[in-house]
């Protein structure tokens, strides 16, 4: 052990800023997002300005309750905007919350790019031998390394469970 603790006070900084991270409206984008159905959702209304809740229900299998609860959660994130005219519930996309999550998004896009073309450079830099290699010839005779051998004489025989290993 390196005698380092975690909760020691250099890490401590570390540690709570990394507990009391919390960005709930990325939370609930993400959230809505993992569903395949809100998905599908959100990309029929990314089709058409404006769409009832029918229409949108309309190609699902599932029921209307079922659907208005997708709705709802993508209500709560922020992602549509439901208007009521009259008996129809009207449904459009809003795009501050996807905003968000792409630029979030965009900072891992960043970071594992710079790290690829760091991985590229290196590997241009110094190429692979063009020739095969010629294979290493080994003495029929030649003994086994003496680690090797040494872990071969080293290991212990094992026993039936209840019964001591005998001596």
């Amino acid at each position: 052990m390196c005698g380092f603790r975690l909760d020691g006070f250099p890490f401590a900084l570390i540690l709570n800023h990394m507990v009391k991270y919390k960005d709930e409206t990325l939370d609930r984008t993400f959230a809505a997002l993992s569903d395949p159905t809100r998905r599908a959702l959100l990309a029929r209304l990314g089709e058409r300005d404006s769409l009832s809740v029918s229409e949108l229900a309309a190609p699902f299998p599932i029921s209307l309750p079922a659907i208005m609860k997708h709705l709802d959660v993508l209500s709560d994130a922020g992602l549509i905007v439901r208007e009521k005219s009259g008996r129809t519930v009207a449904c459009r996309l809003t795009a501050k919350p996807m905003e968000q999550a792409m630029n979030w998004l965009n900072r891992y896009a960043q970071f594992w790019s710079d790290n690829l073309d760091r991985l590229a450079a290196f590997v241009e830099e110094d190429p692979w031998p063009t020739q095969p290699l010629a294979p290493i010839s080994v003495p029929p005779n030649a003994q086994a390394s003496r680690s090797r051998a040494g872990s071969v004489r080293g290991r212990k025989k094992s026993t039936l469970p209840g019964r001591k290993p005998s001596s």
